[in-house]
């Protein structure tokens, strides 16, 4: 009878150790996965970017999500991401982290190099100093780097292009780059959209007027600093393309602008016109040397299309609606002038 009592006791006890480990056990089982699958993101908004550089080592990365405040428990990351084999497999990019991932799903997408690219909307760009600012802010894409490229005639003679003629590669439109994008490959990237921009219909119409596509796009730099009436922008580039044909000098006032680098001017004076420089339609024939901006695809086709018309001549009406009053006489475009001109007085400007 003690032998049995002895007996049960001891299976009772093997049952209660058997019970504790397996508690134990599903204990560590639920630990484990909650550090593996549970939420380590700190409280913030839908989503954070998170930016690994080029170079960045495991470190570099752990430190980073700690100080922008994306993770919570930097030693259960660290853990597993060593037990993925992250630390040596860190790609530079651009990271969309959401609220409520869990470590496995930050090291495996960063582990995976998964990124989120970033959309660069391109409009008007005046400058090469725009240009580079606009791309190295958005991109990684080192500023000196992209501001030497746009300076190196060897570079840029690749692409049948010059120090004066680059900014005609940059074909306003909404891009996709990946965020570690370097200079020259964001370069090519714009460059390879603006050949195809450049299809065989649109160069046997700029051909047709005798234009290369560069000097379309220069045309249309002109035509788009000159006005935002897209309805008027063919009859602006009639004045232009007649005046060139017949060797006459441009006079456009934003060349003039651009000359003296002075985007703010509101009126062209004779003194801002004697400036010398190769920009200044008053002062050289013919178009200038680049583009004065980069114009919108409304405005190269504007050219591309440009209407046969004696105008030769062209100022502000004096209604102020924006539009101009175009004229094939310099008698008659002195007669616009005198009116817009009587309006500014009356209005005080």
């Amino acid at each position: 009878m003690a032998k049995k009592k002895q007996s049960a006791g001891k299976s009772t006890l093997l049952k209660r150790s058997l019970l504790i480990i397996g508690c134990l056990a599903a204990g560590a089982l639920v630990y484990v996965s909650y550090r593996v699958f549970g939420p380590n993101t700190r409280a913030f908004g839908d989503n954070k970017y998170f930016y690994i550089h080029t170079g960045s080592t495991y470190n570099d990365v752990v430190d980073g999500l700690q100080q922008q405040g994306i993770i919570r428990n930097a030693g259960s990351f660290n853990w597993l991401a060593k037990e993925l084999g992250y630390p040596s497999k860190v790609k530079a990019g651009r990271y969309k982290i959401t609220h409520g991932m869990s470590n496995f799903d930050i090291v495996k997408m960063l582990r995976s190099g998964k990124q989120s690219p970033v959309t660069l909307v391109i409009n008007k760009l005046r400058t090469k100093e725009d240009f580079v600012h606009k791309v190295s802010t958005n991109l990684e894409a080192d500023s000196t780097t992209l501001r030497a490229m746009l300076k190196d005639q060897v570079y840029l003679r690749q692409f049948g292009l010059d120090t004066n003629t680059v900014m005609c590669a940059v074909v306003p439109n909404t891009y996709e780059f990946y965020w570690n994008t370097s200079a020259d490959a964001a370069f090519r990237k714009l460059e390879k959209a603006m050949d195809n921009f450049w299809t065989d219909e649109r160069k046997a119409k700029a051909k047709a007027l005798g234009l290369t596509p560069i000097q379309v796009t220069i045309l249309a730099s002109i035509v788009e600093e000159e006005t935002n009436k897209n309805d008027e922008k063919p009859l602006v580039s009639s004045v232009y393309l007649n005046r060139y044909r017949k060797g006459m000098r441009l006079q456009a006032d934003p060349t003039v602008k651009f000359a003296l680098q002075d985007f703010g001017l509101k009126r062209i004076r004779e003194g801002h016109t004697q400036f010398d420089s190769p920009y200044n339609t008053y002062r050289y024939e013919g178009l200038p040397p680049g583009p004065i901006c980069t114009p919108s695809e409304k405005s190269i086709t504007a050219v591309l299309n440009t209407p046969e018309t004696d105008y030769l001549y062209f100022c502000a009406r004096a209604d102020f609606s924006g539009y101009h009053a175009f004229a094939a006489t310099y008698a008659e475009h002195l007669e616009n002038a005198r009116k817009y001109q009587a309006e500014l007085n009356k209005r005080g400007y």
